[in-house]
């Protein structure tokens, strides 16, 4: 794999792994007690969320969202495997 991707797929999981780290904060809320209903997250009850995890229908948004990032990346990957493959046949 090249540099540039590399690269890319780096700087894609450090900024995916930012809000993890903010959340970290002294000020954040209590991911277990909001988990088990005994607190409330900071801007209130999510409804959406909520409904979406009561009908087990989060799980599919997270695939689908799991599914178009795996294919952008492998997309990058094949794109600068033909581009390497065509520098090299033009020298």
């Amino acid at each position: 794999m090249s540099k540039k991707v590399c690269s890319l797929l780096l700087f894609f999981c450090f900024w995916f792994a930012a809000p993890v780290v903010h959340a970290q904060g002294k000020d954040s809320v209590d991911i277990q007690k909001v988990w088990k209903g005994d607190r409330q997250p900071a801007g209130g009850p999510v409804e959406m969320a909520d409904r979406l995890r009561a009908d087990g229908k989060i799980y599919v948004v997270v695939a689908v969202v799991v599914i178009i990032l795996l294919g952008l990346f492998l997309y990058v990957i094949r794109l600068d495997r033909k581009i390497s493959r065509l520098e090299k046949e033009s020298k």
